[in-house]
């Protein structure tokens, strides 16, 4: 027996298998890449995920139906980016846009003057009012055929057939349009963004069945929905106050479990995270601290596509291991900007401490380190705002399979790095809510409780923290106008 999870990232989406003992099998994949149609526009079109979705679905179910029973199904998916689509048909009215779409920056700069509201483009809510706008009142169709949400209220509606429209607490508390308790919808932010509130989906909890998933065979019912970075959160058994994961995909999502006593509000802090809703079960809301790093393995890509300096992701660990340290070479990984605890959209990636001796593999080096110290200064960031011990860090994502960036890490922050055994662990997250939503197991601690890490990297040296410090400084304000956006 064991429970099948949808996985649907920003690139790329997966099913597979989870049993009973935790581990992984059946994975399916398929890329999914959004369109950018231009700078700053990032839309994709969210019938064809779902059809996507349901090859892998069933590839899995077919490659597992001689060996196991699926008990239940989670959903797992990138956050906040928008779906609008017919509540009659359930075709989409239009492109979904994606969380990293900046076409209304300018609307988050208006609420934020007019109502002293703070809104960051890369969440629902002024998407939502956008869409809105652009594809139900342009073409003046009845409201009340209308329904918006993230991706896993599509995915979810897809699977029962149109019959459910619903999202959970840990993704409806990233969109901007939730009240504080992470419970409902808030009115007056709905009115303030012209979003009809009806159109939503009902806010339910992460882990229990809400429904069925009538278009696949068995019609397995469908026990969980979580955004992908608490899915991580909880797929590396991070659910005791203190317990801390880092996601380094493309970008770096540092994750930390902080308890049951929510936020006073929802904006981000002095040190630059934010209170998210790490899940919410049938009694409890469950709450973590969020710290971003804009660009991660995005570096990597950058040395291989443009710079070509490497020839693959893999190159970058054999490169960097051909040298002891990078010979004083610097690099700051800001080539979108600097996330927490700066917050600067205006820093750009920089490389200081360039000799005539300076080689290839000191640069490959350097760009590791680098966003190593970009992981110490998101755990630094979310321990002064917790005021937790983070005593270990435990990893997944592309780069958790690079030896020297690990061994960096855990370098720069000074604690044990725990790698998760697989990759993404996202997907394990849902799996273990979507199995306690039908006491495959019997409750969140003996789910969680199979979770082994694949190897632990402890400190053997430490990074320049004060030069790295330097380093941040002259690679700030690059751009003064974007360096003055504040979201």
């Amino acid at each position: 027996m064991g429970v099948l999870v949808i996985d649907i990232g920003t690139s790329g989406l997966r099913a597979g298998v989870v049993r009973h003992d935790g581990s992984l099998h059946y994975l399916n994949y398929e890329s999914c890449r959004p369109n950018t149609p231009a700078p700053g526009l990032v839309e994709f079109d969210a019938q064809e995920m779902a059809e996507a979705v349901l090859r892998v679905c069933l590839k899995t179910i077919e490659q597992s139906r001689a060996t196991d029973k699926i008990v239940s199904l989670g959903i797992t998916n990138q956050r906040a980016s928008t779906v609008i689509w017919s509540k009659s048909t359930g075709k989409p009215f239009g492109p979904a846009l994606g969380w990293q779409d900046l076409r209304t920056v300018g609307d988050c700069m208006t609420v934020a003057a007019e109502h002293g509201i703070k809104l960051a483009p890369n969440q629902t809510a002024t998407k939502a009012a956008w869409m809105l706008r652009q594809y139900i009142d342009a073409n003046k169709i009845d409201i009340r055929d209308v329904r918006i949400g993230t991706v896993d209220s599509y995915i979810a509606a897809v699977l029962s057939n149109n019959q459910l429209h619903a999202t959970d607490s840990s993704n409806a508390a990233v969109t901007g349009l939730c009240s504080l308790d992470a419970h409902s919808w808030s009115p007056r932010l709905c009115e303030i963004l012209r979003v009809n509130i009806d159109t939503l989906p009902e806010i339910v909890a992460s882990s229990g069945v809400i429904g069925n998933a009538t278009v696949l065979p068995g019609s397995p019912p469908i026990a969980s929905l979580v955004g992908d970075q608490q899915s991580s959160l909880i797929g590396q058994a991070c659910v005791t106050s203190g317990a801390t994961k880092i996601t380094f995909g493309t970008g770096g999502m540092l994750n930390t479990f902080t308890g049951q006593h929510g936020p006073t509000n929802f904006t981000r802090s002095e040190h630059g995270t934010y209170p998210i809703v790490a899940f919410r079960d049938a009694t409890t809301t469950h709450w973590a601290s969020e710290a971003i790093m804009l660009a991660a393995g995005t570096n990597i890509d950058w040395l291989c596509q443009d710079l070509r300096i490497i020839n693959s992701p893999e190159e970058s660990h054999e490169l960097a291991a051909q040298v002891a340290d990078s010979a004083g070479v610097v690099f700051v990984p800001a080539l979108f900007g600097l996330g927490t605890p700066h917050w600067d959209y205006g820093a750009r990636g920089t490389l200081l401490g360039i000799t005539r001796g300076t080689s290839r593999s000191h640069v490959v080096r350097a760009v590791l380190e680098g966003i190593a110290h970009r992981g110490a200064d998101m755990v630094d960031s979310v321990v002064a705002a917790t005021q937790l011990e983070v005593n270990s860090i435990r990893i997944d994502g592309g780069m958790s399979r690079n030896p020297t960036f690990v061994q960096a890490l855990a370098n720069a922050t000074g604690r044990d790095i725990e790698i998760s055994p697989v990759t993404e662990a996202t997907t394990l997250g849902a799996a273990f809510l979507a199995g306690v939503g039908v006491s495959f197991w019997s409750s969140l601690d003996e789910a969680t409780s199979t979770w082994r890490p694949s190897q632990t990297v402890c400190p053997n040296s430490q990074l320049d923290r004060a030069q790295w410090h330097e380093a941040i400084s002259r690679a700030r304000n690059w751009i003064p106008s974007l360096s003055s956006l504040d979201f």
